[in-house]
């Protein structure tokens, strides 16, 4: 930067030209020029040095140099009044917002806003138990209070003065025996069982770090040695030059009142780059809005007026959910004529060249029975919760799926963007409707028969993320509930099937237990609940590397799949931990089939498209020359009346059970500040503000 001063019209002037270095921390200024025509040059340094550049230099030089380090100052001073300016504009939203939440009174109390599968009596009592650990901590921290004023530490000589005589007469004789009373109490019979539930967290804690320290480790190896599944055939051929292998696919497209995206979806698909006669698409529509039907079924007309091979199913009993409907499209006479079957979710866009990017790893290779592509998602930067969404579901996909998929030709099936073998499904039963995870449930049956899978990191199926918490908080009270409730009906078929030890062992031990029930057990319990007990019990202990060091690193493990998203290794870390009181809730409600837990609820869509990924999809396919169909005008009024109605319907709310645990952990932080625990004080400040920030749905879509 550098500021000039020109009198325009003058022929002298007073001043000396500048060039203001702004370096931080450090400051430099370079003068060029005198206007007496001196060749002067001199540097000034933060510190307060002079580097005198040519002979001569006049005093008159030190006043200039001063009103040069009076600009520099002006300088940093405006700059540090526009970020408190920006931080106090940030200061008042959230002071509104706040404000609006609480005079709404809204909370997660109505049963609209419950996860599915969430008894209410459970909830009830999950939240009257964090609430119990709130106020006791509140309680204890008066005590802690009133004795460090009092002088009473732990090790000192007036503690043990306290233990061992008799109190004084009074107000503080009967709070001395009281405090002395409980010291003992916690040292001989809390802290003992609080130090082992601590240790056995801090031992589930490691196990699940290092699985995942080879997770990564497997993932750089591939990275290194360049390892990626390759087909037998790479290129299918055109039936017009005499190939005869293009075999017979059926698509399906499962969706369900949403009118966002369906649009999007079904002319992605029917712009597959795949001959007609040897592709059917199914949209099978779950819908019972009359609204949303019309709309889905108009679409697909339109799209066979155009030549699509498309069909339209609609079942008025919503009879086991997403499974069901695909268990029903199954059952459909034709369905025999067809070899593989390709399954997109109503959000999901595959790229015209997805079928013949997958198709041809089944060539020559009969055991294979799921070619599943990764997810890549188009308003992954819209807010902060769908950055920190992004950030694990790339670690999920380039990670875990890839590594399972390389070493153990086994992962669960994500429920879309997959092509499956039809044999294997029929080999492994079908889709079932016994869980809200009908694709783990085939994954694990069909492994179970032998069939191998087969993940392409390279080939992407564009896709939405939950913007709002509330659907986010409901897709992952499903997604963590399910693998409970499977892990319950497929244990004896796992015991009795004829896979070897090494594949039961992964099934048993780390597919489920470890990263399915273990992960969510202790990142509650370790620290959401010990952790702040133990700044009211001292005697029971966590160390610094278990509260920081550990937890961070394994953060950045999780950020490298996402390295853009490297600023916001902290909030991950802190949102994470966060969320484990919803996983945690789940995996109870799956793993004892506690309330209604296989409601089965569709995650709420945006209607975010990349519209210039569709135009460019239907340039390669110059045979479709729509990319979706236009409603009539009443239907479009019609739709347009009733998403404004919706959207008044929508609200942010209040969450309890996270806001109980801000209050609980924010008093422990508060107690550590007794004791001087550096590192334990800013972990709990920090992840007391997260779960604050959560409970008044600050994260996610903000509903003005």
């Amino acid at each position: 930067m550098a500021p000039s001063f020109h009198w325009w019209g003058k022929d002298d002037y007073r001043g000396t030209s500048v060039i203001v270095k702004m370096e931080n921390p450090n400051w430099s200024i370079s003068e060029m020029s005198s206007p007496d025509g001196d060749s002067n040059e001199y540097d000034v340094d933060g510190g307060g040095g002079r580097e005198f550049a040519g002979v001569g230099a006049r005093k008159s030089g030190r006043g200039k140099n001063a009103k040069q380090i009076t600009w520099v100052l002006l300088l940093k001073a405006h700059r540090a009044a526009g970020c408190l300016t920006s931080l106090a504009t940030a200061a008042v939203g959230l002071a509104s917002a706040v404000r609006r939440r609480v005079a709404a009174g809204r909370t997660d109390s109505d049963a609209a806003s419950s996860p599915p599968g969430e008894n209410p009596v459970l909830r009830t009592r999950f939240y009257s138990c964090i609430k119990l650990f709130l106020w006791l901590s509140v309680l204890l921290l008066g005590f802690e209070v009133a004795a460090y004023l009092k002088g009473w530490h732990l090790g000192t000589a007036e503690l043990q003065r306290l233990l061992v005589m008799p109190a004084s007469f009074g107000a503080w004789g009967l709070f001395e025996t009281l405090y002395a009373e409980w010291v003992q109490l916690r040292s001989e019979y809390i802290a003992p069982p609080l130090q082992f539930l601590a240790n056995t967290c801090v031992i589930l804690f490691l196990i699940q770090s290092a699985d995942r320290l080879i997770l990564c480790l497997g993932c750089f190896w591939i990275r290194f040695k360049k390892i990626q599944p390759v087909p037998m055939q790479a290129v299918v051929k055109d039936p017009e030059s005499g190939g005869e292998d293009f075999p017979m696919v059926l698509v399906q497209i499962p969706m369900c009142n949403e009118k966002e995206v369906y649009q999007q979806s079904i002319a992605a698909v029917c712009n597959l780059d795949w001959p007609r006669s040897n592709i059917l698409i199914q949209v099978l529509d779950d819908s019972d809005d009359p609204t949303a039907r019309t709309m889905i079924e108009e679409e697909v007309e339109n799209w066979q007026l155009n030549g699509a091979r498309i069909v339209y199913r609609h079942r008025v009993l919503r009879e086991g959910y997403k499974a069901g409907n695909l268990k029903s499209a199954m059952n459909c006479g034709y369905v025999k004529d067809y070899e593989f079957v390709a399954i997109f979710d109503a959000d999901f866009q595959p790229s015209p060249d997805f079928l013949k990017r997958t198709i041809p790893h089944f060539k020559e290779n009969d055991e294979l029975g799921l070619v599943q592509a990764r997810w890549a998602f188009v308003n992954k930067g819209e807010n902060l919760l769908t950055r920190l969404q992004n950030i694990n579901l790339c670690f999920h996909f380039e990670v875990e799926q890839q590594v399972n998929g390389v070493y153990l030709n086994f992962f669960g099936f994500n429920g879309t963007a997959g092509v499956w073998r039809i044999k294997a499904l029929e080999d492994a039963g079908g889709w079932l409707e016994r869980t809200t995870v009908e694709d783990m449930d085939i994954a694990v049956r069909a492994h179970l028969k032998g069939w191998k899978f087969i993940f392409l990191n390279d080939v992407e199926c564009l896709c939405e993320l939950p913007e709002s918490y509330e659907a986010y908080r409901k897709q992952q009270h499903r997604w963590h509930s399910g693998p409970m409730q499977l892990f319950r009906l497929c244990m004896p078929d796992i015991v009795r099937s004829k896979i070897g030890f090494w594949k039961k062992s992964n099934l048993i031990l780390l597919f489920f237990l470890l990263r399915k029930l273990i992960l969510p057990f202790y990142s509650f319990t370790l620290f959401c609940i010990i952790l702040p007990m133990t700044m009211f019990i001292p005697e029971a202990e966590l160390p610094a590397w278990v509260v920081c060091y550990v937890p961070a690193t394994m953060s950045f493990l999780s950020i490298l799949p996402a390295p853009r998203s490297f600023p916001f290794i902290v909030p991950y870390l802190l949102f994470e931990n966060t969320m484990s009181v919803t996983k945690f809730s789940a995996m109870i409600s799956g793993l004892f089939q506690l309330g209604s837990a296989y409601e089965w609820v569709v995650t709420k869509k945006s209607g975010r498209s990349s519209e210039g990924d569709l135009f460019s999809l239907v340039k390669k396919e110059p045979k479709q020359q729509r990319v979706a169909s236009v409603p009539d005008l009443e239907t479009v009024a019609k739709v347009e009346s009733q998403l404004k109605k919706e959207s008044k319907q929508k609200h942010n709310r209040i969450y309890r059970k996270e806001l109980a645990l801000a209050f609980l952990l924010l008093t422990a932080s508060l107690r550590s500040l007794l004791s001087a625990q550096g590192i334990h004080f800013y972990f709990l400040l920090f992840q007391g503000i997260s779960f604050l920030l959560v409970g008044l749905d600050l994260i996610g879509e903000q509903i003005e």
